[in-house]
């Protein structure tokens, strides 16, 4: 078990101490309000961490606090780790992103796509195009998830016990096979829609390499990385550094919620959201994406290839928020495009909170986040366990977060 540290003096890194001092305080005072049981947030410069913050508690009933080694569900933050890996098997000749998919999953043989009508009375066509593994990366395939309420196919995946992206009881194979059956909202390539995506992309991992998915990330990923404490499932000796999942109530306070089962090595790997993790792991991975796919001389990934990742990939460098689903046409959204399971900014005079161009990163449903900013030569971390409904947690940490550098 290894924790992450200060090795830095904020000044030496080019970091403000008040600034820093008013975003702990900010989220302090989320902590003191009942918002967010407690948090971690690492600051690096040069892949030296020169801030490292850890308040409040990971455990409200048990009085246990936050530490530098405390467990995180990061949720979505599993995507860019997926990506990865279908890098790392590009990379070996073992898949091309320009595979049509049912080349490695034959259940996507003669997609359709949503062609009108709701519930039982739903029309379709077949697509003109097939699904590239490239349209998965970037969410461009078709697909969508069942909780969005907000086109006819979304409820035909809650229909087929799709709410929460997995059928009650089946793997990854037998959940692949479920979205197969579903219609594509729109032909792939022609839209962005965040979705299940990853995991099938995790299903062809699996498919690809003949390992599970879980064998596959800890021995090409994980290991030679040294995120030893990272995985699907939380060990015994681990369980104790596990923090509680919270969710946001209506009127603002927190309580404890089910989240994805982690205290034994679950049926269902999801590639979307299933990793634990913690700071110094994240760390790592945040460092070998920093350091072009290399990290302690141990190389992943080329450097063309974590470039590949994360530059944008929408058609004529266009926006999530232009090329979205309506879901996805908010303010928020204006600036960035997306790579392949990141964001990036395409646009800093267009986000709604400070960003410098090329930078990349994404967010986790317990409101986790993290980012890479090159043109600063910075990464970010923030770690907490709140499944929000109104908590905005993202915005002010950039704002805050920026407002600290100096140089």
């Amino acid at each position: 078990m290894a924790q992450l540290r200060q090795e830095a003096d904020p000044g030496e890194a080019g970091l403000d101490a008040k600034a820093l001092d008013r975003l702990d305080g900010h989220f302090a005072g989320l902590v003191d309000e009942g918002r967010l049981p407690g948090f971690l947030l690492a600051v690096a410069r040069g892949g030296r961490v020169a801030h490292l913050t850890a308040h409040g508690l990971r455990d409200r009933a048990a009085g246990l606090p936050v530490e530098a080694d405390t467990l995180w569900r990061i949720y979505s933050m599993t995507k860019p780790v997926t990506a990865v890996a279908v890098l790392l098997l590009m990379e070996e000749g073992l898949l091309s992103l320009d595979d049509p998919l049912e080349r490695h999953l034959p259940a996507f043989a003669e997609p359709r796509v949503y062609d009108g009508g709701e519930g039982a009375a739903v029309r379709t066509r077949p697509a003109a195009r097939p699904v590239l593994l490239r349209h998965l990366l970037t969410h461009t395939a078709g697909l969508t998830f069942g909780f969005y309420h907000s086109h006819p196919v979304d409820a035909l995946y809650r229909e087929a016990g799709l709410e929460y992206s997995v059928p009650p009881g089946k793997d990854l194979a037998e959940t692949a096979d479920v979205y197969a059956r579903m219609p594509l909202q729109f032909e792939p390539g022609t839209r962005w829609n965040y979705s299940v995506a990853s995991n099938v992309l995790g299903r062809v991992v699996e498919a690809v390499s003949g390992q599970p998915l879980d064998a596959f990330f800890a021995e090409r990923i994980l290991r030679p990385l040294g995120m030893t404490d990272t995985g699907f499932h939380v060990r015994p000796e681990q369980q104790g550094r596990l923090a509680e999942l919270y969710g946001e109530t209506e009127d603002g306070r927190i309580e404890p919620v089910p989240g994805l089962p982690v205290l034994g090595r679950p049926r269902f790997l999801s590639g979307s959201g299933g990793l634990v993790s913690c700071a110094h792991d994240f760390h790592r991975f945040m460092e070998m994406l920093r350091r072009g796919g290399e990290l302690d001389g141990v190389r992943l990934l080329s450097s063309a290839a974590v470039d590949l990742m994360t530059r944008n990939h929408l058609p004529g460098g266009a926006t999530i928020r232009a090329f979205g689903a309506p879901a996805h046409q908010e303010p928020g959204n204006d600036g960035l495009g997306f790579g392949f399971n990141v964001s990036v900014v395409t646009d800093p005079s267009r986000t709604l909170s400070p960003s410098s161009m090329g930078t990349y990163g994404w967010t986790g449903a317990a409101c986790t986040a993290f980012w890479i900013a090159p043109a600063l030569d910075l990464t970010v971390q923030f770690m907490t366990q709140v499944r929000p409904r109104k908590l905005k947690v993202f915005p002010d940490l950039r704002r805050l977060v920026h407002a600290a550098v100096t140089g």
